[in-house]
């Protein structure tokens, strides 16, 4: 009978853990789709919205989507540095992942036990948005971990950016600025008043619990929080007086 001693045992174990990680790394890396089309064209649909509609159809209830592509020229520059303090402030810095936030997540999931605190970037949320899901897994962060990365290789950031502010979901069946602005605010993104431009900003962590024109003590407090984060970065002057 052949006796392994126990170094040999463990360097054999973690030879074929080695093997199961590249293999897996791999096969991910194969799967990757090509997001170099995205240089010059605008995705018809996106995995998000492909979602929204089949949840919709398993509920048997009517679903419209509501998108209108705009021009990254035409979205007011306050609403792109509301947006970027909201969801990703450092997103101009990184290379598609913010590691301290990212870490800062692992520690509270693992307390948590649970998939607690979210640490997407900008960039990984259009990763998730066109081409992956909702679903709260490993699998699914390791996918857009590597889909965020070959997106920041082939696209400017602005280009990026440009993507997910008109993909983005502001409730249900509301994607993009443009769609939220005239959905909400009935009128055109680029016509958007401050008030309005933080109150869409601030929806995006809970698109689908709060509504960007109501007055829940979250949203008030989201909307001071945001505004108070632009006046210390020095995109506004003074804070203006809000209408809650």
């Amino acid at each position: 009978m052949l006796v392994l001693h126990p170094w040999r045992l463990i360097a054999i174990i973690s030879l074929i853990l080695v093997f199961l990680v590249a293999g897996l790394f791999g096969l991910i890396y194969l799967r990757l789709p090509d997001v170099s089309v995205l240089k010059s064209h605008n995705p018809p649909t996106t995995a998000i919205i492909e979602q929204r509609k089949y949840e919709a159809r398993l509920a048997q209830r009517s679903y419209r989507v509501h998108q209108r592509w705009v021009a990254f020229a035409r979205i007011p520059k306050l609403l792109k540095d509301a947006v970027r303090i909201s969801e990703d402030a450092g997103f101009y810095w990184h290379n598609g992942v913010d590691y301290g936030e990212l870490k800062a997540a692992i520690i509270k999931d693992l307390k948590a036990r649970r998939f607690a605190r979210g640490a997407s970037t900008i960039t990984q949320q259009v990763a998730k948005n066109l081409y992956l899901s909702t679903e709260k897994s490993l699998w699914r962060k390791l996918k857009e971990y590597f889909i965020a990365r070959r997106l920041e290789n082939k696209l400017t950031k602005d280009r990026i950016f440009h993507i997910y502010l008109n993909i983005v979901e502001f409730g249900p069946g509301i994607f993009g600025v443009q769609a939220a602005s005239q959905y909400y605010f009935r009128k055109d993104v680029s016509q958007l008043k401050l008030e309005e431009m933080v109150r869409l900003a601030a929806v995006l962590p809970r698109p689908l619990k709060v509504k960007p024109t109501g007055h829940s003590p979250w949203l008030k407090w989201k909307v001071d929080w945001i505004l108070t984060k632009l006046k210390q970065y020095r995109y506004i002057d003074q804070i203006p007086r809000l209408s809650f």
